[in-house]
């Protein structure tokens, strides 16, 4: 009974002292953290861009100069490499070359993502969907800039015809369980990274992102949990470190959160809740 009421009182003392912003906004600050498996849409493969592999796809458009497919596979490769002007270039010669391959609007898409052409995106995205009308991939990637942009009624839109299509599709639950985070409905998301994780347990955002919404909601033990699952799928996370060492202080533990804080801090100089939570620990 006593550590029960001990952790009570440790909450309701921060409260006093953490910012409204640090337990219940915390949303904001996870953006830059969704980059792990299946929720990295470009990721950064600079051994697909390498010389050899470049040469070995660029012989095969030679030898087939009208093939859209080669175009397409070597724009993948320029992508993965992070070469995005060449990746451009070979989408727009393979859509030039075949209009109707949605799956080359698509990652196209995902090039002018990473360049911040977001505008450009949209269309491409929009693009693969009129072509294809359930193509997922599509409606996640083009969700996922509306929900970045705020635009969340167009996002959920476009989660949601996921869902109601293919119930398999962690990103889209994911996705829509970020939104329901950003507005405050903590218990809804909880349910759709519950979901992403049920569907792709090897992937860290979405036990960061529940780890999250379980803080919003007082419930330090259980965000515990998930955040060190997270901070075990990736070290490198300064996000998981931070919040995990909130839910450690929390839970009356600051020597393991000043630990956790001074983590994120390593990997994250600016990370704003590592910080704020280094200098609440300093003062008690």
């Amino acid at each position: 009974m006593s550590n029960r009421f001990t952790a009570r009182d440790h909450m309701c003392r921060m409260r006093k002292h953490l910012p409204l912003a640090a337990i219940f906004g915390l949303a904001t600050l996870l953006a830059a953290c969704v980059g792990d498996g299946v929720y990295n849409d470009v990721p950064v493969n600079s051994s697909a861009g390498s010389t050899t592999n470049i040469a070995s796809l660029t012989a095969v458009i030679e030898a087939n100069p009208s093939d859209a497919t080669a175009y397409s596979t070597r724009g993948i490769a320029y992508g993965q490499a992070g070469k995005l002007d060449n990746a451009v270039e070979d989408f727009n010669r393979a859509l030039q070359l075949n209009p109707q391959s949605y799956q080359t609007y698509a990652n196209r898409a995902l090039v002018y993502r990473r360049m911040g052409q977001t505008d450009q995106a949209i269309s491409d995205y929009t693009r693969a969907i009129n072509i294809k009308p359930d193509y997922d991939v599509a409606y996640v990637g083009r969700g996922n800039i509306y929900r970045q942009r705020g635009n969340y009624s167009a996002a959920l839109a476009d989660f949601n015809s996921v869902i109601a299509r293919d119930s398999s599709d962690a990103r889209a639950f994911y996705n829509r369980g970020l939104i329901y985070q950003a507005q405050k409905q903590d218990n809804r998301a909880i349910e759709d990274f519950a979901t992403a994780i049920g569907l792709n347990p090897k992937a860290a955002a979405p036990y960061t992102a529940r780890g999250i919404s379980y803080l919003a909601v007082n419930d330090p033990t259980a965000a515990f949990s998930d955040l060190s699952m997270a901070v075990n799928l990736d070290r490198n996370s300064a996000v998981a470190w931070a919040n995990r060492g909130l839910a450690l202080e929390m839970l009356d533990k600051p020597k393991d959160a000043r630990r956790n804080y001074n983590k994120a801090i390593t990997l994250d100089n600016s990370n704003k809740i590592a910080r704020e939570g280094i200098g609440r620990i300093g003062r008690t």
